[in-house]
């Protein structure tokens, strides 16, 4: 936003064409915004091969009820939106479905059963064809602020791999993820009742990026733990940016060691920060304190590169600090893995 003392250029707005409420500002004609507003376009059940939302949405637009009625219903919403990216949360608690597990645990009676093969979950592909554990569906979820929903990601779903990477293919769109938001850990605070898990699987991104070489995916992980896997699963895949310190790692404490860790690992090959904010003037403070603690971060580099004989030009602190807070999220996202 120009003159703001955030300093910041553009904001992008998670929008979900699955929720009547949100459709209602889109069509059937759609609001002009200011050019520092960008939109990305939320998938949520596309991920999670949510058959219904899926299904409900296209009988409601009037669109054959078909994978090819689902490709062209998001080409639409990407012809209506123009959307930087598409955008979904992934949830902490990926478990197998009661009916996908023995009728006993090890064969022995009076063992309560969890729903969970253990030996199962170390499998490629352990988290295929999980449900909401609550059982309500995206359609419920979705009709909200930006991260109210939390989908499970069906890696064999048609809706994923026939659907949403085929439009983002066509239209050579990134996917950004959001990844080990623990829901209504306390739900009598309702949404200020989420928390953090402490490990998330990891091993979906590496997958996902493995199957769709094509696709850019854009990520960030809620839990500190899982922070140094997501550095190395950012250097081996080239269709893989990993950004921001997002919601509890929001922490100068914690801004600071995971800064410090992404630059000895990636260099400026990432982005430090995001706002993830609901609130607009939520930038303001965001920023400001996230500024203060990278600018630290990159202080106590500089003087290890003077330590060992490097002169340190103001150019490339202020290429690094481009990259950093916005450079090296612009240069990926004008990149293309299509094939030529």
């Amino acid at each position: 936003l120009e003159g703001v003392s955030a300093g910041v250029r553009y904001a992008v707005m998670t929008n979900i064409p699955f929720d009547a409420n949100e459709v209602q500002h889109w069509r059937p004609k759609r609001k002009e915004y200011p050019e520092q507003y960008k939109s990305a376009l939320r998938v949520d059940p596309l991920l999670a091969g949510d058959r219904n939302t899926v299904e409900t949405a296209l009988r409601g637009s009037g669109y054959d009820v078909t994978l090819e009625g689902a490709r062209q219903y998001l080409r639409d919403w990407c012809e209506t939106m123009k959307p930087e990216y598409m955008m979904a949360s992934t949830p902490h608690n990926f478990v197998l479905n009661e009916d996908r597990v023995g009728e006993s645990v090890g064969g022995i009676s009076g063992v309560k059963k969890t729903g969970v093969n253990e030996d199962a979950m170390k499998q490629p592909f352990a988290f295929v064809g999980v449900t909401n554990p609550s059982g309500s569906d995206c359609a419920a979820d979705c009709g909200g602020d930006t991260d109210v929903a939390a989908s499970v990601i069906d890696e064999n779903s048609n809706f994923l791999s026939e659907v949403l990477m085929k439009v983002c293919e066509e239209r050579d769109l990134p996917v950004a993820l959001k990844i080990g938001a623990h829901r209504g850990i306390n739900p009598k605070l309702l949404q200020a009742g989420d928390g953090v898990v402490a490990f998330a699987d990891a091993g979906v991104l590496a997958r996902l990026c493995t199957r769709f070489p094509n696709v850019r995916f854009l990520a960030t992980f809620l839990s500190k733990n899982n922070q140094h896997e997501a550095c190395v699963l950012a250097s081996k895949f080239r269709n893989l940016h990993i950004y921001g310190c997002w919601w509890f790692c929001n922490n100068p404490s914690m801004i600071e060691e995971i800064t410090t860790m992404r630059v000895e690992m990636l260099g400026t090959a990432f982005t430090a920060q995001h706002s993830d904010a609901r609130v607009l003037d939520q930038l303001l403070y965001k920023w400001s304190h996230s500024r203060a603690v990278i600018a630290d971060v990159l202080t106590g580099e500089y003087e290890k590169l003077v330590e060992a004989g490097w002169s340190i030009t103001r150019e490339e602190i202020r290429r690094d600090v481009r990259r950093l807070f916005g450079g090296s999220y612009e240069e990926f996202m004008s990149k293309s893995f299509l094939p030529t």
